[in-house]
């Protein structure tokens, strides 16, 4: 006996489309939720980052330490791939040729741009370093922020009795109104150590060991 034939009537064919595809599209909202406004914001933020960090300079001078913020950079530099510079600037005074030997001056941004070389090693990622010599500290640090287009100032600073009422530092409050680029400031806590690998006097320590073969 030969079985009725089933026929399908557009209308239910449509009804039935229409279930399978309630059901797929609830079955994908279950597998891809809404994402939130704090998952959007921090994309949002992500995004920003990758666009700050291109290119990053790390200044120092006798007046801007800024060697805790050097494992931060370092960091940065190696997540985003970006370009790392860590300048020391020496401030050649007006009664003084521009090209004035400051043989002092010179020795300790040698020494602090050994650590901060140091630093970025330890870290993983290549580093450049470079001494400038210039009226102005500020002026110095903004014109090689715009010859090196960077993304980023990285700079750190200290609290000393004499700068009570203006902890940064005239230099470092110049940098940060002028520069085109963002900047990115760390004050040393008393006991802070997040950011910090290891000393200043630890890394001259151990070098001095190492190049003596102690």
């Amino acid at each position: 006996m030969i079985a009725d034939a089933v026929v399908l009537h557009p209308y239910g064919i449509a009804i039935g489309l229409a279930i399978v595809g309630l059901i797929a599209g609830t079955l994908y909202w279950m597998m891809h939720p809404p994402s939130t406004r704090a998952e959007r914001v921090a994309r949002v933020a992500e995004q920003v980052l990758r666009r700050m960090v291109g290119s990053i300079i790390v200044v120092f001078s006798p007046q801007i330490r800024s060697e805790h913020m050097m494992v931060l950079a370092a960091r940065l530099a190696r997540r985003e791939r970006a370009d790392l510079l860590a300048a020391y600037v020496v401030e050649v005074p007006f009664t003084l040729p521009a090209n004035a030997t400051m043989e002092v001056e010179d020795r300790a941004a040698l020494d602090t741009l050994a650590t901060a070389q140091a630093i970025a090693q330890k870290q993983g990622v290549s580093i450049r370093t470079e001494t400038i010599h210039g009226r102005q500290t500020s002026q110095a640090v903004l014109d090689l922020a715009k010859r090196e287009k960077a993304n980023l100032i990285v700079m750190g600073s200290y609290r000393e009795a004499k700068y009570t009422g203006a902890p940064l530092g005239r230099a470092i409050e110049q940098i940060a109104t002028g520069a085109k680029c963002d900047v990115l400031i760390g004050v040393e806590g008393k006991y802070g150590s997040l950011l910090r690998t290891e000393s200043l006097e630890e890394l001259s320590k151990r070098d001095l060991r190492e190049d003596t073969g102690g």
